[in-house]
């Protein structure tokens, strides 16, 4: 980040100063908040949904003075009320970073009332743009310097698992599906766990990125383009692309037993289940669908995820490997048992395979 000047005494500053606050505050809408916010910020709107609505109305159709002497008497009663509750315990020596949109109005009133008060807040000047721009352009970048260790392997062989015990190992993981909250497959969508928009995923994503130490390899799990509904970047697809392989094998009978355990909340809403295998029609035959939409309705559990890795997904996997990763059959090779209890020892196992320092 290039250090945004400013003058002496100025109650704005730029992103370069953003780890000398003791706190960040968001007073965008809930709703702007939710969308995307600067990672550990803390949502305290000055307007809500509805009030921001009802101001833009009124400054476009009826008069921008109306407009903002309203919008004034909101923002002060809910900077009046956060001085009563959730600043209320502040210290003295406090030092919050304020953020609206654009670092226009509203974030500069509360950081205008908190310095009248004795705390030395300031202001980021360009607000939320300010950090999205820089989003954009670190993931552009920043990607590129990463040594990757990329898991392969098809469905059921455990990769996830695998990628976490190595973290727990003391290896350096970037956890790709965990940020986006999907296992990237069409069944991967994780129960009463929304997605991120894509500007959140971007944001959580950069802030992974940026907490590893470059010198050092960081294993990932080999994913396609898109995780559900977000997508990710080019740099990052290209590290991954060229960086080296690990092939994680699995038997059959330990996949199955694996999908049955981490896919069991599918048969908890079978129809919902056999409707999102609708989607499968034209990659598959309607019939081939609607045998396995019958045994979701038997509760052959088995049978249908065997099913679906020999039929659907170990050539799909076959395929996207295939195109993406042109060594990957001289990669390492690693025998796991994704069901096994000694996730740790098999972790260590694969370091010490690769002779990563400890």
């Amino acid at each position: 980040m290039t250090p945004t000047p400013h003058s002496p005494g100025s109650l704005r500053c730029g992103l370069d100063a953003l780890g000398q606050f003791d706190e960040i505050i968001d007073v965008r809408t809930p709703a702007e908040y939710a969308d995307d916010h600067i990672p550990g910020a803390l949502s305290a709107p000055v307007l809500s949904n509805e009030e921001r609505v009802l101001i833009g109305t009124m400054y476009a159709q009826e008069s921008p003075f109306k407009a903002t002497r309203l919008g004034a008497a909101l923002v002060a009663r809910h900077i009046a009320e956060y001085l009563e509750t959730i600043f209320a315990d502040r210290p003295r020596t406090w030092r919050p970073l304020i953020y609206c949109w654009r670092g226009g109005k509203r974030s500069g009133s509360m950081t205008t009332w908190f310095n009248l008060i004795g705390w030395k807040a300031r202001q980021l000047d360009g607000g939320y743009k300010t950090w999205r721009r820089h989003v954009i352009d670190a993931l552009a970048e920043r990607p590129a310097g990463l040594d990757c260790i990329v898991l392969t392997g098809p469905t059921g062989s455990g990769k996830t698992r695998l990628l976490q015990s190595l973290g727990a190992a003391g290896a350096q993981i970037l956890d790709l599906e965990g940020l986006a909250r999907h296992r990237g497959s069409l069944l991967g969508a994780l129960p009463d766990q929304p997605q991120p928009s894509q500007r959140g995923f971007e944001s959580a994503l950069l802030h992974a990125i940026e907490a590893l130490d470059p010198a050092r390899p960081v294993f990932v799990e080999a994913e396609s383009r898109r995780i559900g509904q977000v997508g990710l970047p080019d740099a990052l697809l290209n590290a991954m692309h060229a960086g080296r392989c690990v092939r994680v094998r699995a038997a059959l009978p330990q996949r199955i037993a694996f999908l049955l355990q981490d896919y069991a909340h599918l048969f908890d809403t079978p129809d919902d289940f056999g409707q999102t295998l609708e989607r499968l029609i034209g990659l598959h035959s309607r019939q081939t669908v609607r045998d396995w939409q019958a045994l979701i309705a038997a509760d052959r559990r088995a049978e249908l995820f065997q099913a679906l890795v020999e039929s659907h997904y170990d050539p799909a996997y076959r395929r996207s490997s295939d195109s993406h990763y042109a060594d990957l059959d001289q990669a390492a090779a690693f025998d796991y048992d994704p069901t096994a209890d000694d996730g740790h020892a098999q972790a260590r196992a694969l370091i010490e395979q690769l002779r990563l320092p400890a």
